[in-house]
């Protein structure tokens, strides 16, 4: 028979053990917080993921017949809109890929401090920018030459403010491995921050040669998110996930 003792302990590998039943009920509530912790933190974010890339569509305006001109038709006036479609879909891209990348980075984090909400809510506050210089990049994609480089100098820097604060995350969490699983490999933290300042350090590239050739920086973006595509060293190396690791609760008699 099991004794009635709840008595918990981490065991040093993120596994959390437990004695008796009601230790094991108590370690089940444990691990819980645990997964919370950072669990919140996620849920939030993914909700303001999902906000600024909804938001991208709405400014594709819709044409109304009454408002054409003498001669105009439907379809030239949706053609006419190529600004539109064109700022839709690099921000799209862009957004998507830095979800997933937001994502894959908190399967190894495993606890949270103030620092962390901090920098990931600075990092958010760009994210649920883009839409709007999407917007301005789309209404003067057509413009004066110093309207363009005004509106490609504005999207490019709101996204290179949004790489280097996601650099600034990753950098404080993987810092002496801070609130990462302690088991992670050093090499592959060393081989994701690399990932992320070279990053970063292109991101803002493409932020000064807006002020050159707007074409030559959007390039660039689409460039660097079909790059951030890619399988990251943690998808290509046999890691252990850490939130399916520290799952496992133990009875003990």
């Amino acid at each position: 028979m099991l004794p009635r003792v709840a008595s918990c302990v981490p065991d040093g590998a993120n596994y959390i053990v437990c004695v008796g039943e009601e230790g094991a009920e108590a370690g089940m509530e444990l691990q819980n917080s645990i997964d919370s912790e950072t669990g919140r933190i996620e849920a939030f974010s993914d909700a303001v993921f999902a906000i600024a890339i909804t938001l991208l569509v709405i400014e594709i305006g819709v044409p109304h017949v009454a408002d054409f001109p003498l001669g105009a038709t439907l379809f030239g006036e949706l053609l006419d809109q190529w600004p539109s479609y064109l700022g839709y879909v690099i921000s799209f891209l862009q957004i998507g890929v830095i979800w997933a990348n937001h994502h894959n980075r908190f399967r190894y984090i495993v606890r949270s401090d103030h620092s962390l909400l901090f920098l990931n809510i600075l990092f958010l506050m760009f994210v649920a920018f883009i839409p709007f210089p999407t917007a301005v990049l789309s209404e003067y994609l057509e413009g004066t030459a110093a309207e363009r480089t005004t509106a490609g100098a504005l999207y490019a820097g709101t996204l290179m403010m949004t790489a280097i604060f996601f650099t600034l995350l990753w950098l404080y969490v993987a810092g002496s491995r801070r609130l990462l699983d302690e088991r992670m490999d050093l090499t592959l933290i060393r081989a994701m921050t690399r990932r992320y300042v070279l990053g970063a350090f292109f991101y803002v590239l493409a932020f000064l040669i807006a002020f050159v050739s707007l074409a030559a920086s959007l390039a660039l973006l689409v460039v660097l998110a079909l790059i951030f595509i890619l399988p990251e060293p943690s998808d290509r190396t046999a890691v252990r996930r850490p939130r399916q690791d520290r799952r496992r609760v133990t009875r003990t008699p």
